[in-house]
């Protein structure tokens, strides 16, 4: 199962990809698939045609891992009427 990851790497904007695992902190980069802008534009820095990308961890600020969407339908909220 795919996993939707937010890397924010060194001195770019941040970018929405995949990964078939959470990372593991020996590995030496991050292997990740279908990577775009969170607004779903094309990487500027990548062909149209990238379907996988390897980023250096040394690039890499920081990977937020992102909830699935029905998994956030699913919360219950209280709301005062």
């Amino acid at each position: 199962m795919a996993i939707t990851v937010l890397i924010h790497m060194v001195g770019e904007d941040p970018i929405v990809a995949e990964v078939n695992q959470i990372p593991n902190p020996a590995d030496q980069f991050l292997l990740c698939q279908g990577p775009h802008r969170r607004d779903g534009k094309d990487v500027s820095y990548l062909q149209p045609e990238t379907h996988s990308m390897l980023i250096p961890w040394h690039r890499i600020h920081c990977v937020e891992i992102l909830t699935p969407e029905e998994a956030r339908e699913e919360v219950i909220t209280f709301v005062r009427e």
